[in-house]
């Protein structure tokens, strides 16, 4: 049943390589095109002497200007500059990452002459405002409300420093829903009319940065997440990697040089594997060329589909043990689930499909939904519940990881155990452990290990003010609560006296402040006013430039050529090449002076112009 349409609401899903935006519009999800004319866009943002670039066109220069490049900016939102992973891809990326305030790795590129250093927020928030801005050209409004879909496995830092990446981009972020879940709302309605029973679906996430593996029950239009699993740290790009790194030992073995440390090199050679990547899942053979590769050599090898699988094999099954631990978690044989869903561009590899074939017992996978569309579909019917235009969905879904807090000699006492259905509150009593303690810190933690030095520091705060008592007696009740975004609010509150302290973790995994967020907003506007300015010089040079090149053309024409007096003829060809030898001389114009140029070129061709009217 559908209710009485609002203002859209659009679902975004922020990839790690690349972007999709969805609309529900007119009974049915629509995947929106980019001014590229293509469903998906890469998730690159670029900065030159002149311009920001975003998406394709980002990508498009990537190969010329890789270290103002920036992509895989979901590999580093809500972490630590000094966390392992992002240590080793610092190894693998072109740009610069530095440690900011609170350990915050922060991407260091040159714009207009000029060095910045952007987060993984600001980065991401330039994506989503191309994907807002494709929203709009296509809905033909402005758009504010959104859907963001995450990896299921993103704990509560990298959610809430994604939902911080869309207050940036001026967007109201309704939901942060699980991509897995999103691609079991699609999956859902796609199979509506064909059953009503219940069914056991497990989804099997691979995209180009993250993994993540859902299981969940569908039925009537309830889909209740049972279990999930995955890894927030494997994809197309490390396959890309392990390519990338077989050709650079080979070239160094023909050629007895080291390209490793050329980063416009390693850009072209990664853009020639990623190419081979794809092909190599319909073919068995292909060749990676890369011309002027370094020093002048160019480059060509071939690679199978074997060579590729062998170079990856210990990857790719180490996605078959999130499969397992899924199912386990879900308390679920693997002979009771009925489909398995591929989502993900990387699942059309033929090997990662076959081993999940295997693991099922042989059992055909589910290749319905589109790898690429099939997260932002959901997000999109997801954002038309919130927006009240449908409601033919009812979505349960889960927390990913235990959360707890410290107690005693480092012990995590769990509250919240992974895989509880969200929105959750749980509340369990505390005390002190000396005597006349008049003060608890409380330390809360994520993970799965009974130490919490082993698990991931969320946050942290005190509660003051407790009567000085016996230890043992003070009665302090802890309170989790997690909102439907899977977000933490942690609050304590000593019984005896009332007092109370309630927080939303924040900021000890680098998460940004709210005075840090107004700023980045305002960089958002000044970036976007920059970018208005040079659409409009580059627009008022280009009509200058075709309007010398028509009049050039047409005083070339011996029709009108002929009606013209001699001197009203040099005066217009004079004209014309001082007005080629001003563009030369001015590329970076302001409009103004090219709008100026093109009002005094129109007054001295009038002549020829009212002569061709006439």
């Amino acid at each position: 049943m559908a209710r009485k349409e609002e203002a859209p609401a659009i679902g975004i899903d922020l990839g790690t390589t690349y972007s999709c935006v969805g609309v529900w519009q007119h009974g049915k999800v629509e995947i929106i095109v980019n001014d590229q004319g293509f469903r998906t866009t890469p998730s690159y943002v670029a900065f030159t002497d002149t311009e920001r670039l975003i998406g394709d066109a980002a990508k498009y220069q990537v190969d010329m200007n890789p270290i103002n490049t920036v992509f895989d900016a979901k590999r580093l939102i809500g972490r630590k500059y000094s966390d392992a992973t992002v240590q080793s891809d610092m190894m693998l990326w072109p740009f610069t990452v530095v440690a900011g305030p609170g350990d915050k790795p922060m991407i260091v590129v040159t714009y207009k002459g000029e060095e910045k250093q952007l987060s993984a927020e600001e980065i991401s928030s330039m994506v989503l405002i191309k994907m807002r801005e494709i929203a709009e050209a296509y809905l033909g409004t402005t758009v504010r409300n959104a859907v963001v879909t995450v990896p299921a496995y993103f704990n509560d830092s990298q959610r809430q420093a994604t939902k911080d990446a869309g207050v940036i981009a001026g967007l109201n972020v309704m939901r942060i829903i699980n991509e897995p879940t999103a691609a079991a709302i699609g999956y859902g309605l796609d199979n509506k009319a064909s059953s009503f029973r219940e069914k056991n679906v497990l989804i099997f996430d691979l995209g180009g940065g993250t993994f993540d593996v859902s299981l969940l029950t569908i039925e009537e239009g309830t889909i209740e997440v049972k279990s999930t699993a995955g890894d927030t740290h494997l994809g197309g790009e490390d396959f890309d990697n392990r390519m990338v790194d077989h050709f650079i030992q080979e070239f160094k073995r023909k050629f007895k040089k080291d390209i490793s440390g050329n980063p416009r090199a390693l850009r072209r050679l990664r853009t020639g594997c990623e190419r081979a990547k794809r092909i190599l899942s319909t073919t068995a053979q292909t060749t990676v060329e890369v011309d002027c590769l370094f020093e002048g050599i160019d480059f060509s090898s071939t690679i199978t589909r074997a060579r590729f699988a062998e170079l990856n094999m210990d990857l790719f099954r180490k996605c078959m043990e999130p499969v397992e631990k899924c199912l386990r978690d879900g308390n679920m044989d693997k002979s009771s689930v009925h489909d398995v869903v591929l989502v993900g561009g990387s699942t059309r590899i033929p090997k990662v499909q076959q081993l999940l074939e295997e693991f099922f017992n042989g059992k055909e996978l589910c290749k319905s939904l589109n790898p690429d569309e099939a997260v932002a579909y959901g997000a999109a019917v997801h954002a038309a519940i919130l927006n009240g235009t449908l409601d033919d969905l009812v979505l349960l879904d889960v927390t990913p990881l235990s959360i707890g807090i410290e107690t005693v000699r480092e012990f995590m006492t769990v509250l919240i155990p992974r895989n509880t259905t969200i929105p959750t509150k749980e509340e369990d009593v505390f005390t002190t452990y000396s005597d006349n303690q008049t003060s608890v810190p409380m330390h809360v933690y994520e993970g799965e290990r009974a130490r919490t030095k082993d698990n991931n520091l969320l946050g942290k705060f005190t509660l003051y003010g407790i009567p000085p008592a016996p230890r043992g007696v003070p009665r302090i009740t802890v309170c989790f609560d997690i909102d439907a975004d899977g977000i933490l609010n942690v609050s304590a509150e000593d019984k005896k006296t009332g007092l109370k302290k309630k927080v939303t973790i924040t900021n000890d995994k680098g998460r940004l402040s709210k005075e840090e967020i107004e700023k980045m907003i305002e960089e958002a506007e000044k970036y976007k006013a920059e970018d208005e300015e040079y659409k409009k010089k580059i627009g008022a040079r280009n009509a200058l430039e075709n309007y010398v090149y028509s009049m050039r053309n047409t005083v070339r024409d011996e029709k009108i050529s002929r009606k013209l007096a001699p001197y009203v003829k040099k005066k217009i060809e004079d004209a014309i090449e001082k007005a080629f030898e001003w563009l030369d001389a001015n590329k970076l114009g302001e409009a103004d002076e090219f709008e100026h140029k093109m009002d005094e070129l129109e007054s001295i061709s009038a002549p020829m112009i009212a002569m061709i009217i006439g």
